[in-house]
């Protein structure tokens, strides 16, 4: 009998070609028992070789395509919902992850069973990973490198697709009126910063926020 993962990691891409081969070899160089936990890539029918570069790593990984693109809340709510884990995080495509990663973070949910969610502290790295910053995760939060439990996620309706961006605004927000996240503080994620990123775009992310703070009738 195939035994269940512990941990389910989802990381949605689009057109990541460059990065992605690196965020999936720090994630299958983790130090806890590989069948402890499962890597669900999404592909959001990504233009470049991001599919190919995923079929490289296919026998470790679980790969679900979008026929079309259909956004980065969608394709996370795709990845949860086919997650087998008691506990789900995310990685973007184009970061990478410390040895100790899944470890660390288990271990605290595993062994608190009070304690809802736990985000660890991450390095800005530019194109060539050299480390720009440390940051408190929980001072400047961001999407990735948070542990939930799935249940969790689900029980608050996951992401809100209408978000585009701030997707991880709006769900942490959410979140945080039923449940906390604490914070382990070592630096086990590397958020890499360079003219891609999709928080970039200031124009769509004013707006975004706007719609953030006028759903939630904030001021």
């Amino acid at each position: 009998m195939i035994s269940k993962p512990k941990i389910s990691v989802i990381i949605p891409a689009f057109n990541q070609e460059k990065f992605i081969g690196r965020c999936l070899r720090s994630l299958l160089d983790q130090s806890i028992d590989r069948k402890d936990y499962e890597i669900i890539v999404i592909n959001d029918s990504s233009k470049d070789k991001t599919l190919f570069a995923l079929n490289l790593f296919k026998e470790e990984i679980k790969i679900i395509s979008n026929k079309k693109n259909m956004g980065l809340p969608y394709s996370l709510n795709k990845g949860i919902l086919s997650a087998k884990g008691q506990y789900l995080i995310r990685v973007d495509s184009d970061d990478y992850v410390n040895k100790e990663f899944l470890k660390i973070l288990y271990t605290f949910l595993s062994e608190n069973l009070d304690m809802d969610a736990v985000s660890c502290d991450y390095f800005f790295v530019d194109d060539k990973e050299n480390i720009l910053e440390r940051i408190n995760s929980l001072k400047n939060p961001i999407g990735c490198g948070i542990m939930f439990r799935t249940t969790h996620l689900i029980d608050i309706g996951m992401y809100d697709d209408s978000f585009l961006i701030h997707e991880e605004t709006n769900l942490r927000h959410r979140f945080l009126k039923k449940y906390k996240i604490f914070r382990v503080p070592l630096p086990l994620y590397r958020y890499r910063k360079h003219q891609t990123n999709i928080t970039n775009n200031r124009k769509n992310k004013k707006r975004y926020l706007k719609q953030f703070k006028t759903k939630h009738k904030l001021k």
